[in-house]
């Protein structure tokens, strides 16, 4: 339990920034799904384009890394390029 104010005020801010972190996180995760379940690539690029904002805007949000987004671009990006036409 917070003895100070501005301790009680952390609690609560700390719990609205895990609530919306947790929710970008599910957000992120949801779309790449999206682009795996993908079976022909103009359905998987339609999805993959969505799918790196939504990671860059993630990253630049310090949810995650920029190497982990960037790692995700790069495998979502080969495995839309080996989908067949």
């Amino acid at each position: 339990m917070p003895h100070h104010k501005s301790a009680a005020k952390r609690v609560v801010t700390n719990e609205k920034r895990r609530q919306r972190n947790i929710a970008a996180t599910s957000r992120m995760r949801t779309a790449i799904k999206a682009v795996r379940s993908a079976t022909t690539k103009g359905a998987g690029e339609a999805v993959l384009t969505s799918t790196i904002a939504l990671l860059d805007r993630t990253a630049s949000k310090g949810i995650i890394k920029r190497e982990t987004a960037s790692r995700h671009k790069s495998r979502l990006a080969k495995f839309v390029a080996k989908l067949p036409a």
